[in-house]
């Protein structure tokens, strides 16, 4: 049984068929809809945070594969506190062919797979949003027709989202380069582990030099969940890593920018590159559904 729990999991030919699966199931539904490959299977999801794409896209990838989903919310579950993790794991197993979670410890989703006799979705934790980056290649592979020597810049606060993006392009042949400022960059044992899965990896603390001649450029909110105490702080920090028509002036004249949202606006990317010609911010969320399909199919059909 797998799980989808980081993408270092799954090694990049398992991750190419991926990326052909959602392609496939992307182009079926626009061709007049799934076939209900997923009939009679039902999804837990599992959020310990609030929630706009994961809950929509998984919910709604769900019916079209000929499934369905639950919601379980923070309130209904009290994950570790109301009930042990490997009891809500056994119970749940017996109810439900796949579980989605949305948590912040990854070691509760570690948990949950250990006890679990189904399948377990990592669908955002604090280390980690696998979901996420797989549906951003899903894009970039859309946009460019091919991920293979790729460059990438990440601009911003360096997060679950940028970790993740890393297994992504490491696997799919990207390079990436992240500017952070000091004190908001990836841990060291997180780049070493990027660098052992073979990513071209630069690290810096100037975005213009970071996004020069780049391909797509990267971004997402300087206060995540759990850190709204930072967030003044933060606002002092992050001004010269605003992704702007500026900083875009510097890259590729093809250059994408992306964004996992949701956005604060006029902080980390100003209105006019959101909303711009080089935006795929929109498609990018919409390829959630597209993307988590191809992971439901290989983990919920076999």
């Amino acid at each position: 049984m797998r799980h989808f729990l980081n993408i270092s999991d799954w090694s990049a030919l398992e991750m190419e068929a991926l990326l052909n699966q959602a392609v496939y199931l992307k182009l079926e539904w626009q061709n007049g809809g799934n076939r209900p490959v997923l009939g009679g299977k039902i999804l837990a999801m599992i959020f310990q945070k609030p929630s706009l794409r994961t809950r929509v896209s998984f919910q709604v990838a769900m019916k079209h594969l000929g499934g369905d989903a639950i919601y379980l919310g923070p309130d209904e579950i009290g994950l570790g506190k109301r009930e042990s993790i490997p009891d809500v794991a056994r119970v749940l197993s017996g109810y439900v062919q796949g579980i989605m979670a949305r948590v912040f410890a990854q070691d509760h989703l570690m948990q949950l797979a250990q006890w679990a006799s189904v399948p377990v979705i990592n669908g955002l934790s604090d280390d980690s949003h696998p979901c996420q980056a797989f549906a951003d290649m899903l894009t970039l592979y859309e946009h460019f027709g091919a991920l293979r020597g790729l460059k990438m810049a990440y601009v911003g606060d360096s997060n679950n989202v940028t970790f993740s993006l890393g297994e992504a392009a490491a696997r799919y042949g990207v390079e990436l380069r992240i500017a952070s400022p000091q004190g908001y960059q990836l841990s060291a044992e997180q780049v070493a582990h990027l660098r052992n899965m073979g990513l071209a990896l630069t690290l810096t603390e100037d975005p213009r030099a970071a996004v020069e001649g780049v391909d797509c450029i990267y971004t997402d909110t300087w206060t995540s969940m759990g850190q709204e105490a930072e967030a003044e702080v933060r606002r002092q920090i992050f001004p010269p890593y605003q992704v702007n028509a500026d900083l875009v002036r510097l890259a590729a004249k093809h250059v994408v920018v992306m964004h996992c949202l949701p956005a604060h606006r006029g902080e980390e990317i100003t209105d006019d590159v959101a909303d711009g010609a080089h935006s795929l911010i929109f498609q990018q969320a919409a390829n959630r559904l597209h993307a988590q399909k191809a992971i439901l199919v290989r983990l919920l059909s076999h």
